[in-house]
């Protein structure tokens, strides 16, 4: 079970940053290694379950011209906007100890969110933020520290990796008041486990799916293995969900469902592009994309990584255009699926 430390006061958090970091209160490594085995989650999560041989929907070809047939794909990540700027492109994600103290959060949506007691609808210490992404840039979605306030205006991503137990945390929105983390939504996923989040409800992101498992990840994409798992994408506008999605954020007729999959046709040549770029495809061919929040149409999302090299990335999706796409079968699953885990209770 996720672990319960005490707050340490704010006074302490002050004096660690006034050393100017020769004291560290606990062990966070922005884009650290993450724990194994990989890919996340067991091999028969949804994320990593194989879709080459799957059944193509009845509606595919409306929904492929719903988005567009010639609307062209792009890669959501990178690195720094501008040399030394705040701002990144991307995903970033902290990898932590067990030592990490935990943290209350508040929430907007706290009936759907992990961290909450919701029999006394009051939020608990529970999440391993590091004391980092207070004041320092790049550790939280967009670039910017958590005490600037961008709630209106970004999403605000911070995804946690506790490496001790294999657990991952992700808050939707966050912003540090100079006392307090203030998020829209947080949710908590055992990576050793399939646990889908009850019905109805949303997590960090809107279909209610892990962010950081759909995630472009330069350490696979260069690393000697093939990637087995599924991207997270975004589209203009939705219609319900399907599995494994628990949650909706449109009701717009023509749209997919969050939790739909998108696969790379077979038939669509990738020999002309360079390895790296061919082994994302490659994944896009077998492992699909999966539709987990609205943004713009065929946005794949990433991790932030001051290695990536836009004039590679931009020219290889952008030659990729939603007509090479196919809708699965909805709601599409090779087996029985995990029975949902109600998170009612903080405990996991």
């Amino acid at each position: 079970m996720p672990r319960s430390q005490a707050l340490p006061p704010l006074t302490t958090l002050v004096a660690i940053v006034a050393l100017g970091g020769l004291v560290a209160a606990a062990a966070s490594t922005l884009g650290g290694a993450i724990p194994g085995p990989m890919p996340l989650f067991p091999s028969d999560n949804w994320w990593n379950l194989g879709v080459s041989t799957a059944p193509i929907d009845p509606s595919s070809a409306s929904s492929i011209a719903f988005i567009g047939s010639t609307r062209t794909m792009h890669p959501d990540f990178g690195g720094d906007v501008s040399p030394g700027s705040a701002q990144v492109y991307g995903f970033p994600y902290a990898v932590v100890d067990s030592t990490v103290v935990l943290r209350t959060v508040q929430f907007q949506y706290a009936d759907e969110s992990d961290g909450v007691d919701h029999a006394t609808n009051r939020s608990v210490p529970f999440y391993p933020i590091p004391d980092e992404a207070i004041i320092q840039p790049h550790w939280i979605e967009g670039g910017d520290p958590g005490t600037i306030d961008l709630r209106s205006s970004s999403d605000r991503h911070l995804l946690m990796v506790d490496r001790d137990h294999r657990y991952l945390y992700e808050l939707y929105n966050v912003f540090y008041d100079g006392s307090q983390w203030h998020a829209g939504s947080g949710a908590f996923f055992d990576l050793n486990a399939n646990r889908r989040r009850p019905d109805g409800w949303t997590s960090a992101d809107a279909a209610g799916l892990a962010i950081l498992p759909g995630l472009v990840r330069y350490d696979e994409v260069f690393g000697p293995d093939e990637i087995k798992h599924a991207f997270r994408v975004t589209v203009r506008a939705t219609n319900g969900y399907v599995y494994p999605a628990s949650h909706r954020a449109g009701s717009t007729v023509g749209a997919l469902p969050m939790g739909a999959r998108l696969r790379l046709k077979a038939s669509r040549d990738i020999s002309g592009f360079s390895p790296s770029m061919q082994k994302i495809f490659r994944a896009m061919k077998r492992y699909g994309l999966i539709i987990a929040d609205n943004g713009s149409d065929l946005y794949v999302s990433g991790t932030y990584d001051t290695r990536w090299s836009n004039d590679v990335l931009n020219p290889a999706f952008r030659a990729l255009t939603a007509n090479d796409f196919e809708v699965i079968a909805l709601g599409y699953q090779a087996a029985r699926p995990a029975s949902p885990t109600n998170l009612r209770i903080v405990g996991h």
